[in-house]
Formats: structure tokens, C-alpha cells, sequence
């Protein structure tokens, strides 16, 4: 006869500690840039860019705990956001390891202190004349449960925005 299904091991603690992260709902950020995606906005070569994690909580951002129970194990788990890589879809790669400091119209002219970039070339000749910006969320799990302990990398949460950057024509008379 055979053995009655889930007869045999129990589930490990790590894989007690998967199912508290599938609680979590981590996602992706929202995206949060300057100069903003859209119709009637364009930003200047040489100018500074912000990006910023728009409207964080736990599920994008964190800190965020989760339990779950399976097999005589409890495990608590607790996610937190290790960085988001941008690609600025000019060939750049910016890793900022936080959620960004969001843009506001007082900062003018100034370099973000935590997430930015500088475009050299205007997005003119990039599919629909913009570049696509992308934001890559990578997370730091830890958990402890049934007298061990671990640590899961979970990356690649990703959103995208297109942006459209122009250069500034100075006329002399």
C-alpha cells in the first residue's frame, strides 16, 4: 500500500519562511522621478534627474514581518529593501540603496542626495523620442524559526516609466 500523502518529512524551516513571504505582497515600487513621466514634461540634458520610491510602505519598501506555520514549524520572517537599481535607458546603471528623496519644486536645480542622474544626450531618436527608465527592487529576507536561521535574496521585482529629456537651445540675438 502506499503511504498516505505528506506522510513523510515535514516541511524544512526554510521552506516555512517561503510561505511568510508570499504573505508579504512585496511588490515593485511605484515610481517616483523628476522630471515626471508624461505628455508636456521634459527634462534638459545636463540637469539633474531624481528618482525616489513614490508613496513607500512595507510592501515596497519596508521593513515588513510575516509568520506562517507548517508541519509543527513556525517560522517569522522579516523583508526589508536592500536597493533598487535604475536603468536610465542610456546605457546607465544607477544603484541606490534606499527608497530616494523625493523631488520638490524648492530644490531647483540641485543633485538629489540619495538617487539621481545626469543624461548627456537627449532622449530624441530612443523609441517614442524617450528613454524607459526601470527600477529594480531587490530585498533581504531574514528568518528564524524551529531553532535555525537564514537569509533569502529575493530580486527582480521591476516597473518601468518613460521619460522624455531635450536639450536646452540657447538663442543670441
Amino acid at each position: 500500500a502506499d503511504p498516505p500523502p505528506n506522510s513523510g518529512a515535514g516541511p524544512t524551516p526554510r521552506e516555512v519562511a517561503t510561505i511568510a513571504i508570499e504573505q508579504m505582497n512585496l511588490s515593485a515600487i511605484t515610481i517616483g522621478i523628476a522630471p515626471k513621466p508624461g505628455d508636456g514634461s521634459i527634462g534638459i540634458v545636463g540637469m539633474p534627474v531624481w528618482m525616489w520610491a513614490a508613496n513607500p510602505d512595507s510592501h515596497t519598501v519596508g521593513p515588513i514581518n510575516a509568520s506562517a506555520s507548517a508541519g509543527g514549524i513556525t517560522v517569522t520572517a522579516t523583508a526589508q529593501l536592500h536597493r533598487i537599481t535604475w536603468d536610465m535607458g542610456d546605457g546607465t546603471e544607477v544603484v541606490c540603496t534606499g527608497p530616494g528623496t523625493p523631488y520638490k519644486a524648492s530644490y531647483g536645480d540641485r543633485r538629489s542626495p540619495t538617487c539621481g542622474h545626469v543624461y548627456e544626450k537627449s532622449s530624441s531618436g530612443q523609441p517614442d523620442d524617450r528613454y524607459t527608465v526601470t527600477a529594480t527592487s531587490d530585498w533581504v529576507i531574514t528568518w528564524s524559526g524551529a531553532g535555525q536561521t537564514g537569509t533569502i535574496r529575493l530580486n527582480g521585482l521591476v516597473r518601468t516609466v518613460e521619460i522624455s529629456i531635450g536639450e536646452a537651445q540657447v538663442l543670441v540675438h
